[in-house]
């Protein structure tokens, strides 16, 4: 760092340690501002940094300001570097500063304001793993682009259903930024009552997070979300979590501990009752299709790390959305589901109807013949109309203009195929996210069909709580938002530890043997996805 003065005669120091003498004065009563003291321990970080020598004076504290302030201007030089998370910190320390410390411009109702600054490269789920402020989210798009990270609360809006979240809107459009979310989901069935494990989550649960890093080809910034005025009377924690903030480039995962046992609820034999009181539902006529569910806990010697579990997710899985969701410290939701419930731009939204499985072939050929074998199942076909149909239902009230395709395509991921048709709809005037997220969950690819009947059903039939399995998982903003479908995930919770948890969807298969189950298991740790309910339709056929 340079902090020269023609009328202060300048030495050299050490690039490290500051001279004690030349702090500077804090007045009579020896106070300083919070501001103040984090730049005690943050400037000497950064001064080795920059690209000249490093002076010191009587005026070498606000100097140094004003050099490192000039750095806004521009991407920050070294960025990446072990030392660079100094000068980020720094930055974004100074801006948040100066912001909580301005006279307000607007009333004193809540307002919503984003503070970013770039960060240079960086691992998301690394800085994740860092941050000690909950809750703890992670989200990244099917099609790639934006890793989003986010880490403690500048506001959480809860509630019993979907409804309750209407009121994030008011305050997405009030702070004018269309980079301003709020992250989060719900449960499957929210009339449920949670079971152990689950209850941190609640029902409906959106957090704006006090930090996020958002990582992008086009670069890396962090930022800090403040709500004014209420924040004003926490600038002295909130410059206290930035000043213990790294932001590591790379990251260094664990190895995921061996599973030591499985206990799958409903057993064999409950599964088997469920699947026949299932097919006497679709001869009376009452259903065309029901998902039915198992639970899989697996135990393990060691904690099972969320964060490692969902590194090895992605790296397995790609070309589905990845979400991660610690609501608390020790229990996480972890996923990569390949469903979209609904993304949303403006008025216009996109959705897709998801039915019917094939596995990837070991050979070009034998892929060929699984893909035929999909799209000319009269079975899959027919699982498939029914969330077609479900999805056109529940939209159609909301929307000025809808097309849901008829025919059907493949949907090809990494080691499984699905039947898919798109959704493309506009919004009505006026219509809310809460709106949509309460009319198209859950859709009948995790429900059934008709929706009112099959979770009466789920509700007589499953021993448990699917918590937020199968929910909406994702983010709102105000003039875009995205969920995904919370498939393919599981719950890990507790040292020891249980991961208690669901993936693959597929027709039910009363053939396919626990041995099989188990192997997935041994797939599971190594990073292939999870397993998931079965589906059965009204035609009664298994496979």
């Amino acid at each position: 760092m340079c902090s020269l003065s023609p009328r202060t005669p300048a030495k050299p120091c050490s690039p490290v340690h500051r001279n004690p003498r030349t702090r500077r004065p804090t007045g009579a009563t020896g106070s300083s501002t919070p501001f103040e003291r984090l730049i005690e321990g943050i400037v000497s970080e950064a001064a080795p940094l920059l690209d000249t020598p490093c002076y010191t004076s009587q005026r070498d504290d606000r100097e140094a300001q004003d050099l490192l302030s000039s750095e806004r201007r521009g991407r920050i030089r070294g960025a990446g570097k072990p030392d660079a998370s100094a000068r980020v910190r720094w930055l974004l320390a100074e801006k948040v500063s100066r912001t909580l410390s301005a006279s307000p411009e607007y009333s004193e109702e809540d307002r919503v304001t984003r503070i970013s600054v770039n960060a240079g490269p960086a691992d998301a789920l690394a800085w994740l793993r860092g941050q000690r402020s909950h809750p703890r989210f992670y989200w990244s798009g099917r099609e790639g682009g934006a890793e989003n990270a986010a880490a403690g609360t500048a506001d959480l809006q809860t509630g019993d259903g979907p409804e309750d979240v209407e009121v994030l809107g008011k305050r997405l459009r009030a702070a004018g930024d269309p980079e301003v979310r709020y992250y989060g989901g719900g449960r499957f069935d929210p009339a449920r009552g949670a079971e152990e494990g689950w209850e941190p989550f609640g029902a409906y649960r959106f957090a704006l997070p006090r930090f996020e890093l958002r990582v992008q080809t086009s670069g890396t910034t962090l930022s800090c979300n403040l709500v004014l005025p209420r924040d004003r009377e926490r600038q002295e924690e909130i410059l206290a979590q930035i000043e213990g903030m790294w932001i590591p480039s790379e990251g260094d995962d664990e190895p995921l501990p061996e599973p030591l046992d499985r206990e799958d609820t409903p057993d064999r034999r409950g599964w088997e009752n469920n699947v026949r009181y299932a097919l006497s539902a679709f001869s009376e006529g009452r259903l065309g299709k029901v998902v039915l569910a198992r639970r899989a806990g697996l135990g393990f010697a060691e904690d099972l790390d969320g964060i490692s579990l969902l590194r090895k997710l992605r790296d397995a899985t790609p070309g589905c959305f990845h979400f991660y969701v610690e609501p608390v410290p020790g229990t996480a939701f972890v996923g990569a589901s390949p469903e979209r419930l609904y993304k949303r731009e403006g008025r216009f939204l996109t959705s897709e109807a998801v039915a019917g499985t094939r596995p990837r072939g070991a050979s070009s050929d034998d892929d060929e013949i699984l893909r035929d074998e999909l799209l000319g199942s009269e079975k899959d076909r027919a699982e498939h109309g029914f969330v077609r149909i479900g999805i056109g239902e529940a939209l159609g009230p909301l929307c000025e203009d809808l097309e849901v395709e008829e025919d059907v395509s493949e949907m090809k991921l990494a080691s499984r195929r699905h039947l898919v048709s798109r959704v493309r709809a506009r919004l009505r005037e006026g219509v809310m996210d809460a709106e949509v997220l309460g009319a198209l969950h859950p859709t009948p690819a995790v429900g059934g069909y008709p929706n009112r009947g099959a979770l009466e059903d789920i509700r007589a039939l499953e021993p448990f709580d699917r918590g937020w399995w199968a929910g909406p998982v994702g983010w709102v903003g105000s003039d875009a938002a995205e969920f995904a479908v919370g498939i393919r995930s599981g719950l890990v919770r507790g040292a020891g530890s249980r991961c208690s948890r669901g993936g693959h969807r597929r027709g039910v298969q009363a053939r396919r043997g626990m041995g099989r189950d188990r192997a997935e298991d041994r797939r599971l740790h190594r990073g292939v996805r999870p397993w998931k309910p079965r589906a059965l339709t009204a035609s009664g056929r298994t496979w």
